[in-house]
């Protein structure tokens, strides 16, 4: 009986141990070639500069907003919509509360107090003054606005709204 006892724990302990590291290698190979590549502000200011075919969107968001998160985790995180992103579009990531001065296009925005925490008169310029949370803001190639599109989406959501923008 003791021997039996051994040799399944052997076994589990075996089974086990290849589970988490084929686990791991899964993870690390999804994670590998399921990120989506977020830019600052200054960084897509940047990158306007140096000449893009690329459109732009901005993801304007909060850390106090819950569908913000919420889209993080279940929008930006679809395989199939992150290769589309990847290869359409330049992402870029703004804090709408963010106190930091930005320079953007030669102008220098600052944070206003204004609403629940205040807000970045950048923000401001790129909702139109209509400060909802989640809002995604597409830019052309040259950083001029397109249109404001606020609220959650889901992946299939917002699948269908940005290949209209091609």
């Amino acid at each position: 009986m003791l021997v039996k006892l051994n040799f399944n724990f052997a076994t589990v302990l075996l089974l086990s141990m290849m589970i988490l590291t084929v686990g791991n290698s899964c993870k690390n190979l999804a994670s590998e070639r399921s990120d989506l590549k977020w830019l600052t502000i200054a960084e897509a200011d940047q990158m306007a500069r140096t000449s893009t075919d690329k459109k732009f969107i901005v993801d304007v968001y909060t850390d106090w907003c819950h569908w913000c998160k919420v889209m993080d985790q279940k929008t930006f995180t679809d395989p199939e919509l992150i290769k589309f992103l990847n290869e359409n579009f330049i992402m870029v990531k703004f804090n709408a509360e963010q106190k930091e001065p930005i320079k953007f296009k030669g102008t220098e925005y600052q944070w206003q107090a204004m609403g629940r925490n205040g807000v970045n008169a950048l923000a401001l310029e790129l909702l139109r003054g209509d400060m909802g949370y989640p809002s995604l803001v597409y830019l052309n190639e040259k950083l001029e606005p397109i249109s404001v599109s606020p609220g959650y989406k889901t992946p299939e959501d917002l699948m269908n709204e940005l290949k209209k923008l091609l």
